[in-house]
């Protein structure tokens, strides 16, 4: 029997392999700039509505892959479905960002009411996707870090500076530490979960990392990231956990060194070549085109690609953004990487 890994270039790619050229899929690539997905928001309704109706995730998830031929298929869904089954409400305003009613201003969760069958439709999703994708496509599942989750459930919103979330961990590290070490609980059990479904790898985006201090970083990020791997691995020793810790600067080395985290997503802030030279000899990497490289297209984006290509000429790469794909990316522009990088270009 032909293992998962063998067939599919992302997983081949995350358990080591150099592939030339690399594999490619792009965050959020199921999501606003496509035509299909707005059509099909504007029949289901809001956002929420159509992560927690199995059905239209599973479209909304195939939707790129029908239309690029990507090779991994991600999740669509979001990361704060985790505080929404921990017992906040959740809305999403029009124009106004999540809501996550009420805020822990104070770190104490203990008012909460679980509501763990909130993850079932996820993962009645995942199973259908999974059962409509070929072997070649790889399905990644995914969670928010526990430090970025904790931002929202703290303010009960995002912000730009995260000083709420902040000013509790610095003012009370115990109650802060209890709410991330119930996050990293119910994370487990929630990828566990995923994986169960039919995830292939997981991913944990930590899109709000780099608003903290180093010493913070190896509280908050890196020992709750690595107590979710090493509790993954015991349940799930051969799938592939893949971390993102956005902005983290030349905190990543540490982050990739310590988190046992089997590949790093870099943001479009870092230098490729620097990343090849500090991290760990052989590990993975995906990334990571700027996101405005490639809403501009053309010699930006073909440079852009080259570099990166040039850097990890030698290591496990995939190709990525550096964050998720903006709302108004032409179509043709993402049309224009996958030719690029398919046809080998490197200059």
């Amino acid at each position: 029997m032909i293992s998962s890994a063998a067939t599919s270039p992302i997983l081949a790619v995350l358990g080591g392999e150099h592939l030339d050229p690399p594999p490619m899929w792009l965050m959020r690539q199921a999501g606003r700039y496509l035509p299909e997905y707005r059509a099909l928001r504007a029949e289901k309704g809001g956002f929420l509505a159509l992560v927690y109706d199995s059905v239209a995730a599973c479209e909304i998830t195939l939707q790129p892959i029908r239309r690029f031929g990507l090779d991994a298929a991600i999740l669509f869904s979001d990361i704060l479905i985790v505080p929404h089954a921990m017992g906040q409400d959740l809305t999403f305003g029009v124009g106004e960002g999540p809501r996550l009613m009420p805020a822990l201003l104070d770190g104490v969760f203990d008012s909460l009411i679980p509501a763990p069958e909130r993850f079932a439709p996820i993962y009645y999703t995942v199973r259908r996707v999974k059962a409509a994708l070929s072997p070649e496509t790889a399905l990644i599942g995914f969670a928010g870090s526990p430090w970025t989750v904790a931002t929202y459930m703290v303010a009960g919103q995002g912000s730009k500076d995260h000083e709420i979330a902040r000013r509790l961990a610095y003012r009370d590290p115990s109650a802060f530490g209890a709410l991330i070490d119930r996050i990293v609980a119910v994370t487990v059990d929630y990828l566990s979960g995923q994986i169960e479904a039919g995830a292939q790898t997981v991913q944990l985006f930590d899109s709000w990392s780099g608003s903290l201090a180093p010493s913070e970083f190896e509280r908050w990020v890196i020992a709750p990231t690595a107590a979710i791997v090493g509790r993954l691995m015991v349940r799930h020793p051969d799938i592939p956990i893949i971390g993102f810790p956005k902005g983290a600067g030349a905190k990543l080395a540490a982050y990739a060194a310590e988190t046992g985290v089997d590949a790093v997503g870099l943001d479009e802030t870092v230098d490729p070549a620097w990343a090849d030279a500090m991290l760990p000899p052989g590990m993975p990497v995906q990334g990571n085109i700027d996101p405005l490289a490639l809403i501009t297209g053309g010699e930006t984006l073909r440079a852009s690609v080259a570099r990166i290509r040039a850097a990890f000429d030698e290591r496990p790469h995939i190709l990525n953004l550096g964050h998720g794909i903006l709302q108004d990316t032409p179509i043709a522009h993402v049309e224009a990487l996958l030719d690029m990088v398919r046809n080998g270009e490197r200059s």
